[in-house]
């Protein structure tokens, strides 16, 4: 009887998934400082986990903001992205230790999102000039402060289904 109830309870994890409208009281519970970071995440690999685990030693929280499928396919990533679901990729995330909150954004940016937030760190992968982002000015008009943190090399979403076409 109890090995049924457990496989009825729902994971933990998935309470970390946080509508846009509930980040206000989301946002409370959350040790500071808190770490952002956004983008599509859509079939997750090494290299992204590397940079969650990296982000999320910067801070208290890890917040990560997923782009919404519809704000994926105005990316240009092509037609057939996102290849999972954003609750997919939501679910997903939220199943990362290092991740603490996971929401979206349907904008093109995440300026407006980040605005809501208020980070006290904001985290990009890459080669990001970070001095040249607007959610950089943003972050730090209250305080706030921006890193990129480098991609681990070789792998990539785009590459991956790259491989997975090819057979």
């Amino acid at each position: 009887m109890a090995a049924m109830q457990a496989h009825d309870t729902p994971p933990a994890f998935l309470a970390k998934i946080c509508q846009r409208t509930e980040l206000p009281q989301a946002l409370q519970r959350l040790p500071r400082p808190w770490v952002f970071t956004n983008g599509v995440f859509d079939v997750l690999h090494r290299g992204h986990v590397m940079y969650l685990a990296q982000a999320r030693a910067l801070g208290g929280s890890l917040i990560v903001a997923l782009n919404t499928d519809a704000s994926v396919r105005r990316l240009g990533k092509g037609d057939d992205r996102p290849l999972n679901q954003d609750m997919d990729r939501a679910i997903v995330m939220a199943a990362q230790e290092a991740v603490s909150l996971v929401t979206w954004f349907d904008e093109d940016t995440p300026v407006e999102i980040i605005g809501e937030i208020r980070p006290d760190i904001l985290v990009k992968g890459g080669d990001y000039d970070m001095s040249r982002l607007p959610e950089t000015r943003l972050v730090e008009s209250w305080g706030g402060h921006s890193l990129a943190l480098p991609f681990v090399q070789g792998y990539s979403t785009t590459r991956l289904v790259q491989k997975i076409r090819a057979g």
